[in-house]
Protein backbone atom coordinates (compact mmCIF):
# COMPACT_ATOMS: atom_id res chain seq x y z
CA UNK A 1 0.00 0.00 0.00
CA UNK A 2 2.97 1.91 0.62
CA UNK A 3 3.74 1.76 -3.14
CA UNK A 4 0.40 2.80 -4.17
CA UNK A 5 0.34 5.32 -1.99
CA UNK A 6 3.87 7.01 -2.85
CA UNK A 7 2.08 6.59 -6.64
CA UNK A 8 -1.05 8.30 -5.78
CA UNK A 9 1.30 10.97 -4.31
CA UNK A 10 3.19 11.11 -7.53
CA UNK A 11 0.20 11.44 -9.53
CA UNK A 12 -1.69 14.14 -7.40
CA UNK A 13 2.09 15.62 -7.50
CA UNK A 14 2.02 15.37 -11.34
CA UNK A 15 -2.22 16.51 -11.51
CA UNK A 16 -1.24 19.37 -9.02
CA UNK A 17 2.03 20.58 -11.25
CA UNK A 18 0.50 20.19 -14.65
CA UNK A 19 -3.70 20.66 -13.64
CA UNK A 20 -4.79 20.25 -17.29
CA UNK A 21 -2.38 18.83 -19.95
CA UNK A 22 -4.14 20.84 -22.93
CA UNK A 23 -3.53 24.12 -21.00
CA UNK A 24 0.48 22.90 -20.08
CA UNK A 25 0.83 21.91 -23.75
CA UNK A 26 -0.49 25.71 -25.44
CA UNK A 27 1.96 27.32 -22.47
CA UNK A 28 4.89 25.40 -23.23
CA UNK A 29 4.23 26.27 -26.92
CA UNK A 30 3.64 29.75 -26.76
CA UNK A 31 7.16 29.47 -24.54
CA UNK A 32 8.60 28.03 -27.27
CA UNK A 33 7.46 30.87 -29.73
CA UNK A 34 8.43 33.24 -27.01
CA UNK A 35 11.75 31.81 -27.18
CA UNK A 36 12.11 31.96 -30.58
CA UNK A 37 10.89 35.07 -30.97
CA UNK A 38 13.37 36.34 -28.56
CA UNK A 39 16.08 34.61 -30.25
CA UNK A 40 15.33 36.15 -33.64
CA UNK A 41 14.40 39.68 -32.86
CA UNK A 42 16.27 40.51 -29.52
CA UNK A 43 19.12 37.93 -29.11
CA UNK A 44 20.15 37.62 -32.78
CA UNK A 45 20.14 41.45 -32.79
CA UNK A 46 21.25 42.26 -29.39
CA UNK A 47 24.02 40.08 -30.21
CA UNK A 48 24.93 41.15 -33.69
CA UNK A 49 24.90 45.11 -32.02
CA UNK A 50 27.56 43.23 -29.24
CA UNK A 51 29.12 41.62 -31.59
CA UNK A 52 29.41 44.81 -34.10
CA UNK A 53 30.31 46.81 -30.57
CA UNK A 54 33.20 44.14 -30.01
CA UNK A 55 34.92 44.52 -33.74
CA UNK A 56 34.31 48.68 -32.99
CA UNK A 57 36.30 48.40 -29.76
CA UNK A 58 38.80 46.00 -30.77
CA UNK A 59 39.41 48.33 -34.20
CA UNK A 60 39.91 51.00 -32.03
CA UNK A 61 42.24 49.64 -29.61
CA UNK A 62 44.23 48.64 -32.43
CA UNK A 63 44.01 52.01 -34.22
CA UNK A 64 45.32 53.40 -30.68
CA UNK A 65 48.25 50.95 -30.48
CA UNK A 66 48.81 52.06 -34.08
CA UNK A 67 48.88 55.52 -33.63
CA UNK A 68 50.64 54.74 -29.97
CA UNK A 69 53.35 53.15 -32.34
CA UNK A 70 53.76 55.52 -34.70
CA UNK A 71 53.69 58.20 -32.30
CA UNK A 72 57.08 56.39 -30.25
CA UNK A 73 58.45 56.50 -33.78
CA UNK A 74 57.98 60.05 -34.63
CA UNK A 75 59.50 60.80 -31.18
CA UNK A 76 62.19 58.38 -32.18
CA UNK A 77 62.92 60.60 -35.18
CA UNK A 78 62.27 64.04 -33.74
CA UNK A 79 64.78 63.30 -31.21
CA UNK A 80 67.51 61.93 -33.92
CA UNK A 81 66.08 64.85 -35.99
CA UNK A 82 66.88 67.48 -32.83
CA UNK A 83 70.17 65.34 -32.08
CA UNK A 84 71.68 66.21 -35.38
CA UNK A 85 70.36 69.87 -35.82
CA UNK A 86 72.31 69.92 -32.59
CA UNK A 87 75.54 68.58 -33.79
CA UNK A 88 74.92 70.18 -37.08
CA UNK A 89 74.78 73.58 -35.03
CA UNK A 90 78.02 72.87 -33.41
CA UNK A 91 79.57 72.04 -36.23
CA UNK A 92 78.56 75.51 -37.92
CA UNK A 93 79.56 77.35 -34.50
CA UNK A 94 83.10 75.68 -34.73
CA UNK A 95 83.26 76.35 -38.42
CA UNK A 96 82.64 79.70 -37.61
CA UNK A 97 85.04 79.98 -34.76
CA UNK A 98 87.94 78.42 -37.08
CA UNK A 99 86.87 81.21 -40.26
CA UNK A 100 87.01 83.83 -37.15
CA UNK A 101 89.98 83.29 -35.99
CA UNK A 102 91.61 82.81 -39.61
CA UNK A 103 90.07 86.34 -40.14
CA UNK A 104 91.57 87.59 -36.93
CA UNK A 105 94.88 85.66 -38.00
CA UNK A 106 94.62 87.54 -41.71
CA UNK A 107 94.16 90.94 -40.09
CA UNK A 108 97.21 90.24 -37.61
CA UNK A 109 99.36 90.02 -40.50
CA UNK A 110 97.83 92.51 -42.65
CA UNK A 111 98.32 94.68 -40.24
CA UNK A 112 102.32 93.64 -39.39
CA UNK A 113 102.64 94.15 -42.99
CA UNK A 114 101.62 97.45 -43.25
CA UNK A 115 103.32 97.81 -40.09
CA UNK A 116 106.60 97.05 -41.56
CA UNK A 117 105.60 98.87 -45.08
CA UNK A 118 104.84 101.84 -42.87
CA UNK A 119 108.06 101.48 -41.20
CA UNK A 120 110.16 100.99 -44.26
CA UNK A 121 108.24 103.80 -45.32
CA UNK A 122 109.16 105.98 -42.87
CA UNK A 123 113.06 104.64 -43.05
CA UNK A 124 113.12 105.83 -46.59
CA UNK A 125 111.25 109.49 -45.59
CA UNK A 126 114.19 109.95 -43.02
CA UNK A 127 117.02 108.79 -45.25
CA UNK A 128 115.51 110.82 -47.85
CA UNK A 129 115.10 114.01 -45.63
CA UNK A 130 118.76 113.36 -43.93
CA UNK A 131 119.94 113.31 -47.40
CA UNK A 132 118.19 116.53 -48.29
CA UNK A 133 119.62 118.18 -45.23
CA UNK A 134 122.94 116.95 -45.77
CA UNK A 135 122.82 118.44 -49.26
CA UNK A 136 121.20 121.63 -48.14
CA UNK A 137 124.11 121.99 -45.47
CA UNK A 138 126.56 120.92 -48.09
CA UNK A 139 125.18 123.29 -50.62
CA UNK A 140 125.06 126.29 -47.68
CA UNK A 141 128.87 125.16 -46.74
CA UNK A 142 130.15 125.74 -49.79
CA UNK A 143 128.30 129.39 -49.92
CA UNK A 144 129.90 130.10 -47.04
CA UNK A 145 133.15 128.68 -47.95
CA UNK A 146 132.58 130.90 -51.02
CA UNK A 147 132.29 133.64 -49.00
CA UNK A 148 135.04 132.77 -46.48
CA UNK A 149 137.84 132.40 -49.74
CA UNK A 150 136.72 135.83 -51.03
CA UNK A 151 137.25 137.73 -47.98
CA UNK A 152 140.10 135.96 -47.20
CA UNK A 153 141.64 136.35 -50.29
CA UNK A 154 140.39 139.84 -51.08
CA UNK A 155 139.97 139.06 -54.55
CA UNK A 156 136.94 137.53 -56.69
CA UNK A 157 137.41 134.09 -56.98
CA UNK A 158 137.10 132.72 -60.74
CA UNK A 159 134.68 129.75 -60.81
CA UNK A 160 137.62 127.24 -61.45
CA UNK A 161 139.11 128.56 -58.12
CA UNK A 162 135.58 127.58 -56.85
CA UNK A 163 135.49 124.30 -57.73
CA UNK A 164 139.03 123.61 -56.78
CA UNK A 165 138.11 125.06 -53.05
CA UNK A 166 134.73 123.12 -52.64
CA UNK A 167 136.20 120.08 -53.78
CA UNK A 168 138.97 120.43 -51.15
CA UNK A 169 136.72 121.28 -48.35
CA UNK A 170 134.32 118.45 -49.37
CA UNK A 171 137.62 116.30 -48.84
CA UNK A 172 138.77 117.62 -45.64
CA UNK A 173 135.04 117.74 -44.00
CA UNK A 174 133.94 114.27 -45.14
Amino acid sequence: MNLFADFMSAKDFIEKLIPNFWSFLIQLLSLIVLIVVIIVFAYKPVKKILKTRQDYIESNIQDAEKAKANAILQEREAKELVLSKQKEANEIIVAAKEAAEAQKQQILNQTQLELVEMKEKAIEEIKQEEAEAKEAIRKEMIDIALDASSVLLKREVTSDDNKRLVEDFIKDIE
